[in-house]
């Protein structure tokens, strides 16, 4: 789909399947915004990269992402959002938009006034998180940061869509050993894009406990809709670990029909 056939396009992306479901909620509350959606496969995962290397690939896509006259860029990912956001966001005109944990709405919502953040490791061990929750946190309310890591792999992979029972042992025993070391918690955020797609898994594991996903309010924040006709162009990168067609399965399974076009991680153009 050539790039002039999109309206003023609001632009999602992320290292991976995880931004999909900011773009199903757009279409959702939006459904005559256009929408370019990229899954930038090859540099997956962002939380195993330093502040530097995401600085990096964060203004790479930003330049990339502004040929298509976007009227906003979701940078759908926790880890660069509370990290690198502030660095980057001189590096666009477009208005630029993060994604950050619910702590607010957690604390709110706790019982036990104790909650935890599961992130990626760089989101979890950054001094940006450590200040975020410094200056959203109540005196009261306890809160434990979580690296989830290990779950994102069972997103990306692929296995929470095409082996559930194993998908589901792995999540069980993530769960129980965090609710051996911190079992007050009631609250939980999703604070990797990835995380909610295994909602499902997560609540069968704790059925006591609350997840948040914080898709909904990312859309209500990104201002007025731009009237186009609902087209979502959507781009991929690959690499040996993850490749596209392993993505168009994960797509399928979803029950979602998307045209993909595949870019060059490298020259971030389409072949």
């Amino acid at each position: 789909m050539p790039a002039h056939r999109l309206h003023r396009p609001i632009a999602v992306f992320d290292a991976g399947i995880g931004s999909y479901a900011i773009v199903a909620e757009i279409q959702r509350q939006r459904p005559r915004q256009d929408i370019v959606y990229f899954a930038d496969r090859a540099s997956f995962p962002y939380g195993a990269k330093s502040p530097e290397a995401l600085t990096a690939i964060m203004a790479s896509t930003l330049h990339y992402l502004e040929r298509f006259d976007p009227s906003a860029i979701v940078m759908a990912s926790n880890a660069p959002s509370i990290t690198v956001l502030e660095t980057v966001r001189s590096l666009t005109t477009v208005p630029l938009y993060g994604v950050f944990p619910p702590l607010a709405e957690a604390i709110a919502c706790s019982c036990s006034r104790e909650v935890g953040i599961m992130g990626v490791t760089s989101l979890i061990d950054s001094d940006g998180l450590q200040r975020f929750i410094a200056a959203n946190r109540p005196p009261e309310a306890t809160v434990t940061a979580i690296d989830a890591s290990s779950m994102v792999e069972l997103v990306e992979s692929g296995a929470f869509l095409f082996d559930p029972t194993g998908t589901q042992a792995h999540v069980d025993a993530f769960i129980d050993a965090l609710f051996q070391r911190a079992p007050a918690i009631d609250v939980l955020t999703l604070s990797s894009t990835h995380l909610p797609w295994l909602k499902p898994f997560f609540e069968r594991a704790r059925p006591g406990c609350r997840f948040l996903d914080p898709a909904e309010r990312i859309v209500a924040e990104l201002g007025e809709s731009e009237e186009g006709k609902g087209r979502v162009r959507t781009l991929v990168t690959e690499d040996a670990r993850y490749a596209v067609t392993d993505f168009r399965r994960m797509l399928e399974r979803l029950g979602v029909e998307l045209e993909l076009e595949v870019v060059d991680s490298m020259t971030q153009t389409a072949n």
